[in-house]
């Protein structure tokens, strides 16, 4: 990694705790929708960046955010595990392209980039709303809450993608 992504990455880290813990964890719509904009920082690491260095970065995301959320490490627990499994995701979800390295976030079609945001967004929700209730008898409530927190936090992240995509000419 080049010093400007290591700066880049180090603001993109720092701005989406805050974006998290100081106004979108006080968002719960419906008493059961609560977006997940932190795990942008997962989405959006550098593809041929150290695999060791995001799943460290990750573990401290998520437990930043489980220290400001009094949540009992289930953030660093799902944000190390999406960490962990992002290469499988990435290869499902762009095949060829991510065996030459030639992915980037911005430049792939949109379904492709809607395949793996979403499959990486519904894994993480599914193990933290897991986690979190920690009882199979409450088994709908957590497919319930992984997918319309999934869905929510789908949309805002590919919101967030447009809004700050670099354009290119």
């Amino acid at each position: 990694m080049q010093n400007s992504e290591i700066f880049s990455n180090i603001i993109r880290f720092i701005v989406l705790v805050l974006v998290q813990v100081l106004l979108l964890n006080y968002i719960n719509f419906l008493g059961f929708i609560n977006p997940f904009v932190y795990i942008l920082f997962i989405l959006v690491y550098p593809i041929n960046g150290n695999k060791t260095l995001l799943i460290f970065l990750s573990f401290l995301l998520g437990l930043t955010i489980d220290i400001f959320g009094d949540s009992g490490g289930v953030h660093a627990a799902a944000s190390v595990f999406i960490a962990f499994i992002r290469p499988l995701i990435l290869k499902f979800a762009f095949g060829v392209s991510y065996e030459y390295n030639m992915v980037k976030i911005n430049k792939v079609p949109l379904t492709e980039r809607l395949v793996y945001i979403m499959l990486m967004v519904f894994i993480h929700h599914l193990l933290l709303f897991s986690l979190e209730i920690f009882s199979l008898s409450h088994i709908l409530l957590i497919l319930k809450s992984a997918l319309f927190s999934g869905i929510f936090s789908t949309i805002v992240i590919l919101c967030t993608l447009l809004l700050f995509s670099r354009k290119s000419s």
